[in-house]
């Protein structure tokens, strides 16, 4: 299974979980796991996903996940697990 990191950041407002769950069902990424808090009226939320079953290359997925947030005005990021994993293990 390959996995990624996913993050959102920006000021809360209605439909973030909707519009990013439907890009990730529409590509085929599956959530595993998902926290999500609002402080303050700042909406923060992060997510491993399945990415296995990709069609796209992932920095494609990347790109368009970021031009999203853009869109909805929040800040996404996607990482590899693994790269995750080594940049928080210092």
């Amino acid at each position: 299974m390959k996995k990624c990191i996913v993050t959102v950041l920006g000021k809360d407002t209605v439909g973030i979980i909707a519009k990013v769950c439907t890009y990730l069902a529409e590509n085929e990424i599956n959530i595993l796991d998902i926290s999500q808090t609002i402080v303050q009226g700042y909406f923060n939320m992060m997510m491993i996903v399945d990415v296995t079953d990709l069609k796209k290359d992932f920095t494609t997925v990347c790109d368009e996940m970021e031009a999203l947030g853009k869109e909805i005005g929040v800040n996404i990021r996607c990482q590899r697990e693994e790269i995750f994993e080594k940049m928080h293990r210092l």
